[in-house]
């Protein structure tokens, strides 16, 4: 019988002090894999360095660090000559309407959901295209499809991740380099806590519209169905595979909701479709693109 050998990888996985973070780098070391874990407080992985000391290397940093990027890149390969996989999983919730988000609120979610990720994946890319292999993993959201009152700024981030992740897979494919991105529904993660979910001062008008939301988000801590362990063995799974599909809803819900969402947006589309194509200059024909 033949026995296939799955080749070592080395991770670069951001968030990786606890959740679905930490859950992937436990997963990769158990199966003899090396990894950078990336987090602002590396102290909180030192159970894991203990028992993995050559095949783990923590180090400190703030994903909105974006000129550090490059550093952290640099001393991943360092340590382990490479990075196969870059996991773009740092961030955290945020609940508050549009109207109480303010500026620095809203740039901050970006900063950490997509101009944090978008410069590590460029310190990455160089090296991944000198091999021509490597998978970028962008731990989107359930919310980085579809949103609902008081997630707009969270979903703001992983919306403009997805899109500029969908451009990136095809500025890289042909390289030999995959994105995966992974929309979670709920895991048992502090992601709900109440000293993690960040939340904006509330503004009365909007106390009947998000006062469920609010409760409905510290109620699930502890209590939420998805399995971060689980689904670390899903998205390894999907990296080492022979081919992977671009997006990957990850628990129950989070298939539902998505599915639900799609063939409501596709029944729209089609029952506007005449109204919609109306807006072209008569007689000029269709564009066509070269993607």
């Amino acid at each position: 019988m033949t026995r296939t050998i799955t080749p070592q990888r080395t991770w670069l996985v951001t968030g990786a002090s606890s959740g679905l973070g930490r859950a992937l780098t436990e997963t990769a070391l158990a199966a003899g894999d090396t990894v950078v874990a990336v987090m602002r407080r590396p102290e909180r992985i030192d159970d894991l360095l203990d028992e993995h000391a050559e095949s783990l290397l923590p180090i400190a940093f703030d994903v909105r660090d974006t000129e550090s990027a490059h550093a952290v890149v640099e001393a991943a390969i360092d340590r382990f000559g490479r990075v196969d996989v870059l996991v773009n999983n740092g961030g955290v919730g945020q609940i508050g309407s549009a109207e109480e988000i303010d500026d620095a609120r809203l740039r901050d979610m970006l900063d950490q959901h997509v101009v944090g990720p978008a410069a590590l994946t460029r310190a990455v890319l160089p090296g991944m295209r000198a091999r021509g292999t490597g998978t970028i993993v962008q731990m989107s959201s359930q919310g980085g499809r579809i949103s609902f009152p008081g997630a707009g700024s969270y979903s703001a981030g992983k919306f403009a991740l997805e899109g500029w992740s969908e451009a990136l897979a095809g500025e890289v494919a042909s390289f030999g380099i995959r994105v995966l991105i992974v929309e979670p529904s709920r895991f048992r993660t502090c992601f709900n806590s109440a000293d993690v979910l960040e939340r904006a001062a509330p503004v009365d008008v909007y106390a009947d519209i998000l006062g469920d939301v609010r409760a409905d988000m510290l109620a699930a801590d502890g209590r939420q169905e998805g399995d971060p362990h689980r689904a670390a063995l899903v998205i390894r799974q999907l990296v080492g595979a022979e081919s992977a599909p671009l997006r990957i809803p990850l628990g129950r819900e989070a298939v539902r909701r998505l599915r639900e969402s799609y063939r409501r947006e596709l029944a729209s589309l089609e029952a506007h479709a005449e109204l919609s194509s109306s807006a072209d200059f008569p007689g000029v024909a269709e564009s066509v693109r070269p993607v």
